[in-house]
């Protein structure tokens, strides 16, 4: 009985992790909150499936956000800045139907899953889209971080 409490508790010290995670070296962790409004043209095309939006709006996100609805009642929300190297003045992507690039290297991003399409072969670590959080209240998606 003795042995397995201490198997136990060593399992559950070894587990433990003082050290923060950290989701993306090249981008800050940004705290922001921000409404979309979808009764609003500016946001219109959220009331569709598949339809991103860009908000470029200072204070969201490190570049702005690209936002779109995925289903009936969910929104994925992405950072607008290319995570695969720091902000620079080409990191800020371009939107082109569902997916984005970034011009630095041309690394395309799915705005339905934030994942890098183009991803090269060459061993180094790449990056997919940062992702933000969403929450709906009627007609209202609250982006946040």
């Amino acid at each position: 009985m003795k042995t397995r409490l201490y198997l136990i508790l060593m399992v559950l010290c070894l587990a433990c992790d003082s050290e923060t995670q950290v989701r993306n070296p090249f981008l800050q962790e940004v705290n922001f909150s921000f409404d979309l409004n979808l009764n609003l043209p500016l946001y219109n095309n959220l009331n569709n499936i598949g339809n991103p939006v860009y908000v470029g709006n200072d204070g969201v996100g490190t570049r702005g956000v690209f936002v779109m609805r995925t289903s009936l009642d969910s929104f994925f929300a992405f950072e607008a800045s290319c995570p695969n190297h720091a902000p620079n003045t080409c990191s800020t992507m371009t939107m082109d139907g569902q997916e984005v690039t970034c011009a630095c290297e041309d690394f395309t991003y799915s705005l339905f899953t934030g994942q890098l399409l183009n991803r090269p072969a060459d061993g180094n670590r790449y990056y997919d889209l940062l992702f933000y959080n969403t929450r709906v209240s009627g007609n209202t998606v609250v982006v946040f971080n």
